[in-house]
């Protein structure tokens, strides 16, 4: 297998607009890798610029020890698996598996051990009579994963591949995906707009937004400590919460709403960075789960206590969404299933100071000092 390395891949195109704009990273040598991000952000013209069929407009690509810019997409050893199945609707499965490996005028006896070593693998040997119209999408999904992995490629690209499945399939495709990387060890680039996708299949995310990356790291270091108010918000279902407002200092910190002074209390050594924002507006950030129902409407001194109204409520099975209103603020708990104010009624929030996350309002990145 191989290492994929982009050096400052930039992609613009007539008229000026940029899809990507200096992307630098690296898939490692049998690393699950995810791009995500919301539409039109460049991710799937990023994995398009690694198959070949895009060109960059400047930066370098390679993959392995080569420098792959100038090579064409059959001669760059990678397999590209697409949002559609793209299943020759004529052939057989057995048939759809065989096809990219005829074309290669591979040895019969060749082809017929890749074709059954992969359909064995991905539960498609009972199947390989069939005509994709006589397969279900999670089977047509594999089919198609199964004509990507006969070619035996140095890298496997993946344009989420999930979409156009329904919830139930996309978990359980999810699944044979993770399984899948796990027992080839080979290097995948997997493309989703689903965040859900990102956090539970990637080794390492890369978070783009408006063709620029914005944080690269594991899913949960980018989901526990966000590089900045896009990925905080993007990253994480519910979405995080976020309050606007001045912070000040005495008595503890203290952050100055419209609906009045939240106090925070001593924050933890890692937020020493504040202090160059006292008397200046900051943007503080909560995870759903980090926000809580208080016990009783009244606060103890130096509590951090929000009134809000509860506006809706989202039973979940195993969990409970809670949506409130605080003052000009939309702020979701997470909770255990338990008995609930009913909407409309006013109740009383309160969090554990250290677990915020601080933005600057005017970059839009975290605030943090530098370890």
């Amino acid at each position: 297998m191989a290492r994929v390395q982009l050096d400052k891949i930039r992609k613009a195109y007539d008229g000026g607009r940029v899809a990507v704009a200096e992307a630098t990273f690296e898939a490692a040598d049998a690393e699950l890798l995810v791009l995500v991000g919301p539409s039109g952000c460049g991710k799937s013209t990023l994995l398009r610029i690694i198959a070949g069929l895009e060109s960059p407009t400047s930066g370098t690509l390679r993959i392995g020890d080569r420098i792959v810019n100038d090579v064409s997409p059959k001669d760059r050893d990678i397999a590209m698996v697409f949002q559609s199945y793209a299943l020759y609707p004529h052939m057989t499965v057995a048939d759809n598996l065989r096809f990219s490996l005829q074309l290669r005028n591979l040895p019969r006896a060749d082809i017929e051990r890749r074709v059954r070593e992969s359909a064995e693998l991905l539960g498609l040997a009972d199947l390989l009579h069939r005509l994709p119209r006589q397969l279900s999408g999670g089977q047509r999904q594999r089919v198609a994963l199964g004509r990507a992995l006969v070619r035996q490629p140095q890298v496997f690209l993946l344009d989420e591949p999930l979409s156009n499945l329904d919830a139930k399939l996309r978990l359980a495709m999810r699944t044979e995906i993770a399984k899948l990387h796990r027992r080839l060890a080979v290097t995948m680039i997997y493309v989703t707009h689903d965040q859900i996708e990102a956090m539970t299949l990637g080794q390492r995310i890369v978070v783009l937004k408006d063709g620029e990356i914005q944080q690269i790291d594991a899913p949960m270091r980018v989901y526990q400590r966000p590089a900045n108010l896009f990925v905080a918000g993007f990253i994480g279902s519910p979405a995080m919460n976020f309050l606007s407002g001045r912070l000040l200092r005495h008595d503890g910190w203290r952050l100055a709403l419209e609906v009045g002074q939240l106090p925070l209390g001593e924050l933890r050594a890692d937020h020493s960075a504040l202090a160059q924002f006292v008397d200046a507006q900051v943007t503080v950030g909560l995870r759903p789960e980090d926000l809580r129902l208080a016990a009783a409407p009244e606060a103890a001194p130096g509590q951090p206590r929000l009134n809000a109204h509860l506006e809706v409520i989202e039973p979940v099975g195993n969990e409970v969404f809670v949506s409130t209103r605080c003052g000009n603020s939309e702020l979701t708990l997470r909770m255990p299933p338990q008995a609930l104010p009913g909407p409309g009624e006013q109740v009383s929030l309160t969090f554990t100071p250290d677990r915020l996350h601080f933005f600057d309002p005017a970059t839009g990145r975290r605030i943090e000092s530098a370890t």
